[in-house]
C-alpha cells in the first residue's frame, strides 16, 4: 500500500533546457540583495585565506633576526589584525546570514503562494487524478529543496570556489615543492569522497521516500473515513506491523547514513592529518636549511584545511546542485500544468432577474490524463493516454427561471456530468450550455459562483468552526445572518443545544455531526449565499428517513423562487417537477411531466413501476411523499409539503 514512488526529489539528472534561466527570472524581486549575498561569500572566503598568512607571519616575527621591541611590535599589529579580521568575519557572517534567510524565506514564500493559486484555478478533474500527498510535497518538499538552490547551493559553491583557488594561490607561491606533495593525497580521498557522497545521497533519498509513505498511511488512516474502514474490516494489526516495518527501514537506513557520515568525516580527517604530517615534515626540512622561512611552514598547515575542506565540498556540489535544480524543475512543472478552464479577459455580465438554465446540443468526454494531470502528481511511471469517451451525446434540455427541472435514469447515465456542467466544473467538448442566455464561457468566475449553487449527496465541510464554514459562502455574514440560515436549514434546535454555538468545530469533513445535521449545514450555507439557480445532486441519497425528512424540508427553503435542477433516484421527490428528463446513456429520451411520463409508458414508466415494486410493504402498500399506493392505484395521505420543490 505504501507509495514505490519518491514523493521527495529524483535522483540527479539532466534538467530541462532553459531551467537555470528561468530560475534567475523567478528570483529578479531579490537581485539586488542575492548579488550583495555573493559579495560577502567571497569577503567571507578571502579572510577564510587571509587569517593563515597573518598566523605565518606572526610566526615570522617572533623567530625573525629584529630587535625584541622591533618584533613585539609586528606582532602585536599582526594580532590587532588576526582579531580585526575575526571581527569582520563574525559581523560579515551575521549579515550574511539575514541576507540568506530574507532570500530564501521570501523564495519560499512566493513559490508556495504561486504553486497554490494556480492548484486552485486546476479543474475538478486534476483533483481527481492526484494523490494529494504527491501535491503537498511539492508545496514543501520541492519548495525548500528549490530554496536551497539559491541560498545554500549557489553560496556554498561560490564560497569554496573562491577559498579553493585562493588557498591554492598563496600555497603554491609560499612553496610550490609542498604544495605539489599535498595535492598527490587528493585523489586518494577525493574519489572514495564523491563515491561516499552518492551512498549518503542515496540514502537520504530513500529515507524521504519511506518517511513520504508513512505520512502517505498516516493521512489516510488517521481521517475519519479511513480509521472508520480500518476498523470495519478489523486490520489494525496488519496496518500497524506494515507501519512497524517501515520505520524500522528508516532506522536502519538512520543508522547506516549516520555510519557512512562518520566514515566519510574520519577519512577526511585522516587524509588532512597524512597532508599536515607532510607539510610539516617536507615544510620544516625546507625552514630549517633556509629555503622558506619558518611561518610559511604554519601558513601552509592552516591553509591545508582551506583546500581539503572546498575540494571534499565541491567534489559532491553535483549532487547538490543537480537535487536542487530538479526540485526548481518540479515546482515549473505543476505551474506549466495549464488549467483547462479559464476566465475569458472581457466576461459577458449576467442578466439580473431568474435565470434560465439550457444545455444546446451538448457532447462531453471527461478529459484524459495526458490533459490535466502529471506522472509524478498520480505516482505512476507513464500517464494513461488512452483517448476520452463521450459521455454525453447531444444533450437538450431547458429549465425556465424559477422553474424546477428533475433527471432521472440510471446510475452512470450521465445525470450528475450534466448538473457539473451549469458551474462550468467541466467545459463541454461541443455546444453550449447557457444561463439566461449566456454561455457560461463568457462569464465571470464571480459572476458564474454568485449564480449558481450546489448541494451534493455528501455536502463538504473544512475541519473549523460552524461560523467559519457557513461564511465560506458569505464572508462578510453577520452572526445573526448566519443563524437565520440555520433556522431556515431546521438547524434552530442543534444551534440551540451546542454549547459553544457557532464557534463549534464541526471536525474533519463534518464527522462531529450526524449525516443530516451535515446535509443542512451544506443547505445553510447554500442559504447564506443567495445563489439564483440550485442545483441538487442526490442531497437526500444517504439519509435515513427521519433526517431525509428535515432535509427536505430545509431544501423547500432552499429552492423557492430559485431555478433548480434536481437529480434524484427516488422518483417520488420529484413528481411536481415542472419538468422531469429520463438520461440513459449520454441522452435524453424523454422529457415531460409525471404525468405525460407515466401516461407515455416509455422508461420513466418503467422505472416508477419499479421502485413502485421495491417500495411496497408486505400489506402491499407502500408510502412515498404523502401518496399512499396499493394494487388498485394511489390516493392522497397527508400534505404534500414535504415534496422538493
Amino acid at each position: 500500500m505504501m507509495s514505490k514512488v519518491a514523493a521527495g526529489v529524483d535522483a540527479p539528472r539532466s534538467v530541462a533546457k532553459g531551467t537555470i534561466p528561468r530560475i534567475w527570472r523567478f528570483a529578479a524581486p531579490y537581485r539586488r540583495w542575492l548579488l550583495a549575498f555573493l559579495a560577502l561569500t567571497v569577503v567571507m572566503a578571502t579572510i577564510g585565506v587571509a587569517t593563515p598568512v597573518l598566523a605565518g607571519q606572526v610566526v615570522n616575527a617572533i623567530v625573525g633576526d629584529g630587535t625584541a621591541s622591533a618584533a613585539a611590535a609586528t606582532v602585536v599589529g599582526l594580532a590587532a589584525g588576526i582579531a580585526a579580521l575575526a571581527i569582520l568575519e563574525a559581523v560579515t557572517g551575521l549579515v550574511s546570514r539575514w541576507f540568506s534567510s530574507r532570500i530564501g524565506e521570501g523564495l519560499i514564500v512566493d513559490l508556495r503562494k504561486a504553486v497554490f493559486t494556480h492548484v486552485q484555478k486546476m479543474p475538478v478533474a486534476f483533483f481527481t487524478r492526484t494523490r494529494t500527498g504527491a501535491l503537498v510535497s511539492r508545496l514543501n518538499n520541492d519548495v525548500i529543496g528549490a530554496q536551497s538552490a539559491i541560498t545554500s547551493t549557489l553560496a556554498t559553491v561560490l564560497s569554496n570556489s573562491i577559498q579553493l583557488l585562493l588557498a591554492l594561490g598563496v600555497m603554491i607561491t609560499l612553496a610550490w615543492q609542498v604544495t605539489l606533495l599535498a595535492l598527490l593525497l587528493l585523489p586518494i580521498f577525493v574519489l572514495p569522497a564523491r563515491r561516499m557522497g552518492r551512498t549518503i545521497a542515496d540514502l537520504r533519498r530513500e529515507s524521504a521516500d519511506l518517511n513520504a509513505g508513512m505520512s502517505t498511511q498516516m493521512t489516510e488512516r488517521f481521517s475519519a473515513p479511513g480509521a472508520t474502514l480500518v476498523k470495519l474490516f478489523g486490520r489494525p494489526d496488519e496496518e500497524a506491523a506494515e507501519f512497524g516495518a517501515t520505520a524500522e527501514r528508516v532506522r536502519d537506513i538512520g543508522v547506516r547514513t549516520a555510519m557512512v557520515s562518520r566514515i566519510f568525516v574520519t577519512a577526511l580527517s585522516l587524509v588532512s592529518a597524512l597532508a599536515q604530517a607532510l607539510v610539516y615534515g617536507l615544510g620544516g626540512y625546507l625552514a630549517v636549511t633556509g629555503q622558506i622561512e619558518p611561518g610559511t611552514v604554519v601558513t601552509l598547515a592552516l591553509l591545508l584545511t582551506r583546500l581539503y575542506t572546498p575540494m571534499t565540498a565541491l567534489a559532491n556540489a553535483r549532487v547538490d546542485v543537480m537535487t536542487a535544480l530538479v526540485s526548481f524543475e518540479r515546482v515549473f512543472e505543476v505551474l506549466d500544468l495549464q488549467p483547462m478552464i479559464r476566465e475569458r479577459p472581457d466576461p459577458v455580465p449576467l442578466p439580473a432577474g431568474p435565470v434560465t438554465v439550457a444545455l444546446r446540443d451538448v457532447r462531453f468526454g471527461y478529459p484524459g490524463a495526458d490533459r490535466v494531470s502529471l506522472a509524478s502528481l498520480e505516482e505512476v511511471a507513464v500517464l494513461d493516454r488512452r483517448p476520452s469517451e463521450e459521455v454525453l451525446h447531444g444533450v437538450d434540455l431547458e429549465v425556465g427561471g424559477g422553474q424546477l427541472l428533475a433527471l432521472v435514469g440510471s446510475s452512470g447515465a450521465g445525470k450528475s456530468t450534466i448538473a457539473s456542467l451549469v458551474p462550468r466544473l467541466y467545459d463541454v467538448d461541443s455546444g453550449a450550455v447557457t444561463l439566461s442566455g449566456v454561455d457560461v464561457r463568457d462569464l465571470s468566475f464571480a459572476d458564474l459562483r454568485a449564480a449558481v449553487g450546489v448541494v451534493t449527496q455528501d455536502g463538504h465541510l473544512f475541519h473549523d468552526t460552524i461560523g467559519a464554514n457557513l461564511r465560506y459562502a458569505k464572508p462578510d455574514a453577520t452572526d445573526a445572518e448566519i443563524v437565520d440560515a440555520m433556522r431556515r436549514a431546521r438547524l434552530g434546535e442543534v444551534l440551540d443545544a451546542l454549547p459553544d454555538g457557532l464557534d463549534t468545530v464541526v471536525g474533519e469533513r463534518g464527522y462531529r455531526l450526524s449525516g443530516g445535521e451535515r446535509q443542512r449545514l451544506t443547505i445553510a450555507r447554500l442559504l447564506l449565499a443567495r445563489p439564483r439557480v440550485v442545483i441538487l445532486d442526490e442531497a437526500t441519497a444517504h439519509l435515513d428517513s427521519e433526517s431525509e425528512s428535515a432535509v427536505q424540508e430545509a431544501l423547500v427553503e432552499a429552492l423557492a423562487g430559485r431555478t433548480a435542477i434536481v437529480i434524484a433516484h427516488r422518483l417520488s421527490t420529484v413528481r411536481r417537477a415542472d419538468r422531469i428528463a429520463v438520461v440513459e446513456h449520454g441522452r435524453i429520451v424523454e422529457s415531460g411531466t409525471h404525468d405525460e411520463l407515466i401516461a407515455a409508458g416509455g422508461r420513466y414508466a418503467v422505472l416508477h413501476r419499479t421502485q413502485f415494486a421495491q417500495d411496497r410493504g408486505s400489506d402491499g402498500v407502500f408510502v412515498t411523499d404523502g401518496v399512499e399506493c396499493g394494487i388498485d392505484g394511489c390516493t392522497v395521505r397527508h400534505s404534500e409539503e414535504h415534496y422538493v420543490g
